[in-house]
């Protein structure tokens, strides 16, 4: 399955209607969709996606309302979804609407309408349930034009929630159902979690030249694992070999940046593979700019990425945003007593602008801190 967009109402959190696509919005210039994943007719899907904002703009609950939605896709329970926190702050009597919409591989776009609703007052003992649900779907044989490719207005839902489903939990979509049939879903890596916490979160072989490109001093770095038994081996060039038992210990010997690498970049083998998402946030943490843009431009090479993989991150470095040719797969995020998320393409018309000055200059607005806020700031300085 692929993700084509996300529509999102009624969230504590954002006072407006968000909506993330995950297709390419803007014209795709011959000599340019080598970067892009061709879908069926003139439909494209976006391979890197970048989220950008200030601080406390609201890009990690953007990257957890992705996140949250595919596990909701994925046949996971929406009580025991990591980022079911999004949902926090909606009352009871309140409802919170997701529209996603989804191509499958038996040839079909689809639109999943999920009615999300709180159970009770008491937060200890609140739970979020299905309210209602409906599922749309269309060959895309029958698909003629871009602009409507994701319109289903005319067409009757192939599947609806049934008040009371004897077979089927309260907070379990009706997807599962669709799923099963036809053995889809989403291979999804999502590394948020481990934003503040930069441990080896993978144990096994790591190829040799994964390590060279991290740490050129590494001569190797094995772990073998027999049962609960960890065997490391470490050694650097010119010097001894380390043998560790605890992976914990590998912070004293390895560099913040091979440690984050070495997930990472195993992390996008396995998506790679399989076509799936990698959703990253902060992803310059602990790396220099190179890597960053080594990792993006994998995902944009269809030789390394040949099934479509998505790699889906947050950044505050808007020297990033030059990584990419278009405006459509770059997300600005703000919080202006409410976090919105604004598709650059929406803004930028030209492509040919430098992205990362426009961003800087705040030619985009709400994209540096306010200048009364710097004012205040070095006056305090100055004062002290």
């Amino acid at each position: 399955m692929k993700l084509l967009k996300i529509r999102v109402a009624g969230l504590p959190l954002c006072t407006e209607t968000l909506e993330i696509d995950f297709f390419a919005k803007q014209r795709v210039e011959a000599e340019k969709n080598e970067t892009m994943h061709h879908l069926f007719a003139n439909i494209y899907l976006n391979n890197a996606i970048a989220v950008i904002g200030i601080n406390a703009s609201g890009k990690t609950t953007i990257l957890k309302i992705i996140s949250f939605v595919m596990g909701m896709l994925n046949n996971k329970p929406i009580n025991s979804i990591d980022t079911n926190e999004i949902l926090e702050g909606v009352q009871t009597g309140g409802e919170v609407t997701f529209e996603s919409f989804f191509y499958c591989e038996n040839g079909t776009v689809n639109k999943l309408k999920t009615i999300i609703k709180k159970t009770a007052e008491n937060r200890n003992d609140e739970k979020y349930f299905i309210d209602n649900e409906e599922l749309w779907s269309k060959n895309i044989d029958t698909i003629k034009k871009k602009k409507t490719f994701l319109d289903f207005d005319n067409l009757a839902p192939v599947m609806t929630r049934k008040k009371d489903e004897e077979f089927l939990m309260d907070d379990v979509s009706i997807i599962i159902a669709f799923n099963k049939k036809y053995e889809a879903g989403f291979f999804l890596c999502d590394m948020s979690k481990l934003t503040d916490f930069n441990v080896l979160s993978l144990l096994g072989e790591f190829p040799e030249e994964l390590i060279a490109f991290l740490d050129p001093s590494i001569e190797y770095f094995r772990i073998n694992m027999d049962g609960n038994d960890v065997d490391i081996r470490l050694k650097f060039k010119d010097s001894a070999e380390f043998a560790l038992n605890n992976p914990g210990m590998l912070n004293r010997y390895l560099s913040s940046g091979t440690i984050k690498g070495i997930g990472v970049f195993m992390n996008a083998m396995f998506v790679f593979e399989r076509g799936g998402y990698l959703i990253i946030d902060e992803l310059e943490n602990h790396f220099n700019k190179e890597i960053v843009a080594t990792l993006i431009r994998f995902f944009m090479d269809c030789k390394v990425n040949p099934n479509g993989a998505v790699l889906i991150f947050s950044t505050h470095y808007a020297e990033l945003m030059d990584e990419f040719d278009r405006n459509d797969n770059i997300y600005i995020v703000r919080n202006r007593n409410g976090i919105t998320a604004e598709n650059l393409s929406n803004i930028l018309k030209r492509n040919d602008i430098k992205k990362s000055e426009a961003y800087q200059s705040d030619f985009l607005q709400g994209t540096v801190p306010a200048y009364d806020a710097y004012v205040n700031l070095k006056n305090v300085l100055m004062d002290s």
